[in-house]
C-alpha cells in the first residue's frame, strides 16, 4: 500500500481526534462552570428558565425561581451560570452601564408640544371615537317622523311579491 491510498484514512482519524478533544473541551468547561456556581449566583437553565441559585450538593441544585418558588434541579440542567449585570439586566431588566446620559426620553410626547399645560377646555370634555357620517346624523334624527307617517302593518302581510 502506499502513503496515497492511507492519506484520506489518517485524514479522517485526524479530524475525528480534533472533534473529539473540542467536544471533551467544551465538556470540562460546562463541568467547571456548574462546579463554580454557589448560592446567590444567577442562573439559566437549559430549559430557558431564569433563577437566583439558593443551596448547591453534590449533585443538584436549589434554585429560587421566586417569591415562596423554591425548585430542585440536578446540576446537568443548569445551562449557564451568570453574571450579576447580565442576571440583572435579563431577569429585572435593570441596566447597569457605566455610561450615565443626562438625556432622559419621555414616556409619552407632552414633552413634544412645548407647553405642559392643555392647549383648551376640549381636554375636559369626554372624547367620542366613534366614527359617524354627516348622512348618518341626518338619517337618525328624520328616522322618528318617517316612523309617525307611515303605520307598521302587524297582520302579517309583507310587501314581498
Amino acid at each position: 500500500m502506499s502513503l496515497v491510498t492511507l492519506l484520506p484514512f489518517i485524514v479522517l482519524i485526524g479530524a475525528m481526534f480534533l472533534m473529539t478533544r473540542s467536544a471533551k473541551k467544551k465538556q470540562q468547561q460546562a463541568v467547571d462552570m456548574r462546579n463554580a456556581m454557589q448560592p446567590g449566583s444567577g442562573v439559566r437553565t437549559i430549559g430557558g428558565m431564569y433563577a437566583t441559585v439558593k443551596e448547591v450538593s453534590e449533585d443538584t441544585v436549589l434554585l429560587d425561581a421566586g417569591p415562596g418558588v423554591e425548585l430542585l434541579f440536578a446540576k446537568n440542567a443548569i445551562g449557564a451560570v451568570l453574571s450579576d449585570d447580565e442576571y440583572n439586566r435579563i431577569v429585572h431588566g435593570i441596566e447597569h452601564d457605566l455610561k450615565t446620559d443626562d438625556t432622559v426620553v419621555p414616556d409619552d410626547a407632552s414633552s413634544l408640544t412645548g407647553t405642559d399645560e392643555p392647549a383648551d377646555d376640549a381636554a375636559d370634555k369626554p372624547l367620542d371615537l366613534a366614527k359617524k357620517d354627516v348622512a348618518d346624523e341626518d338619517a337618525e334624527q328624520d328616522a322618528p317622523k318617517a316612523e309617525q307617517a307611515e303605520p307598521k302593518k302587524t297582520d302579517g302581510e309583507s310587501d314581498a311579491k
